[in-house]
């Protein structure tokens, strides 16, 4: 193909990605209230699935803080005149990346397929296949665990009974998508491990030798990300992270 063919066929793949895109854009901004009423608000209610699941456990865990469903509710507020539109249409094109990046990347797949060989076809078909399933699982542990978790201590800590908690539209979106993204993009380090592991960056043997200073490390990233004074909490958010961590070592190489 020359220069120009390349070019055209690029366009089209670009063009694809777009009109999808657009379709998904649309279509949320139609659902997307019901989407906030079921999804997006539903950790705030203490009929939230973790929830019941922490409370039967600490029924039998005598050690587990108590999580009572029957008492926790935060209600929202918004103080800025057009916030629940911008939040709107920012959760829209955010949601539709998210529901259409497997589709995107593989359009960008199509358009780079033909200038690899065989076995580099293999190696990145299983990388796209592996990156998407632990992206969103990453995703679904963010929004099931460490979100709820989060945000049921920061709503009701109070450095002083005099100053009660009004959370704002804003603020509860800006920790909801950091939050699960960031797990999102947490679970993607078994793949970044495997392709350090190619060039020759890493081997299994660092994940040996230094394995209780990423215990330490992990340990104080699931502190922040869940600053609650109760152990459980810690260990509920520390276990998954770690799990990605070994998980990563066994996509390492073990030759030195």
């Amino acid at each position: 193909m020359t220069f120009w063919e390349h070019l055209d066929e690029l366009r089209s793949v670009l063009l694809r990605i777009v009109v999808v895109w657009a379709v998904l854009f649309t279509a949320l901004i139609a659902i997307m209230p019901m989407i906030f009423d079921k999804v997006i608000l539903a950790p705030c209610s203490d009929s939230f699935a973790l929830y019941h699941a922490l409370d039967a456990l600490s029924q039998h865990i005598p050690v587990m803080p108590q999580f009572a469903t029957g008492d926790f509710n935060v209600s929202l507020i918004n103080i800025q005149l057009a916030s629940q539109f911008f939040v709107h249409m920012s959760t829209s094109l955010w949601l539709s990346l998210l529901i259409g990046f497997p589709y995107f990347i593989y359009q960008l797949w199509t358009f780079v397929r033909p200038a690899l060989y065989p076995a580099e076809r293999r190696g990145m078909r299983v990388a796209f296949l592996l990156g998407n399933i632990m992206f969103y699982v990453g995703i679904a542990v963010g929004y099931f665990i460490v979100f709820p978790l989060t945000l049921r201590f920061l709503a009701n800590y109070q450095i002083s009974d005099m100053i009660p908690n009004q959370i704002s539209l804003d603020s509860y979106m800006g920790h909801f998508l950091t939050l699960t993204f960031a797990m999102g993009i947490v679970f993607e380090l078994p793949l970044l491990c495997k392709m350090l592991s190619v060039i020759g960056v890493l081997q299994r043997s660092h994940f040996n030798q230094y394995r209780r200073h990423a215990i330490v490390a992990l340990l104080i990233l699931a502190a922040v990300i869940t600053p609650s004074g109760d152990p459980f909490t810690l260990i509920v958010v520390f276990l998954p992270i770690y799990m990605v961590y070994e998980l990563s070592a066994l996509f390492v190489s073990k030759k030195d």
